[in-house]
């Protein structure tokens, strides 16, 4: 069972989590000749000062 684990700074709402999940879905599906519903994804939603990039804590977007 494939077990995907994405990690996005700030905040995506249901449509484009579902429109993420299913796009994801079907590449391993296809690539790994694994059944759709075998795919589990998780989606975790950081805020913006916990990543860092370049040393630098990224910066909420206006």
């Amino acid at each position: 069972m494939p077990y995907v684990s994405i990690r996005v700074a700030g905040n995506l709402d249901r449509k484009q989590k579902e429109e993420i999940c299913q796009g994801v879905t079907d590449v391993i599906a296809k690539a790994a000749s694994k059944p759709k519903d075998s795919i589990l994804i998780f989606i975790d939603e950081v805020e913006h000062e916990k990543i860092a990039s370049g040393g630098k804590l990224l910066k909420k977007p206006s």
